[in-house]
């Protein structure tokens, strides 16, 4: 197999999409948990997952996840990911950075059609520190 290489385009376009909700003037974002702009955040989320063909789960508490699984339907699962709420005034790597990695990881092993040993499951938990 050749390297697998993620690709810097899309995930500078989409971070830069996400990058508009709670925007604020100076540059960062302003996404606290379960805001306003924290919940477009989620539904952006789920509408991207939508996109490349994973749907997002939503669980009994609310939390989003999606799963690239693995044909072995007893394989352990890894879990990657951050959060997608800010503290007040963040910048816009807050959390966010570590949900769009993973995005771009998920849509870049999908489009590779890369079978894994594991589950791969991208879970943006709030950070519950975003309290003025």
């Amino acid at each position: 197999m050749d390297t697998l290489r993620i690709n810097p385009e899309r995930f500078l376009t989409d971070f830069a999409e996400l990058g508009k909700i709670g925007a604020t003037p100076e540059g960062g974002v302003d996404r606290p948990s379960f805001s306003d702009a924290h919940l477009q955040a989620l539904e952006w989320f789920r509408q991207y997952a939508d996109r490349i063909g994973l749907p997002a789960r939503i669980d009994a508490a609310g939390n989003r996840s999606i799963c690239l699984a693995s044909a072995n339907t007893s394989a352990p699962t890894l879990l990657i990911g951050s959060h997608l709420d800010s503290v007040y005034d963040g910048g816009r790597f807050d959390g966010a950075l570590g949900v769009m990695a993973g995005l771009e990881v998920l849509h870049t092993i999908q489009d590779a059609s890369l079978k894994l040993p594991f589950n791969l499951k991208l879970n943006p938990k709030p950070n519950n520190r975003s309290k003025k």
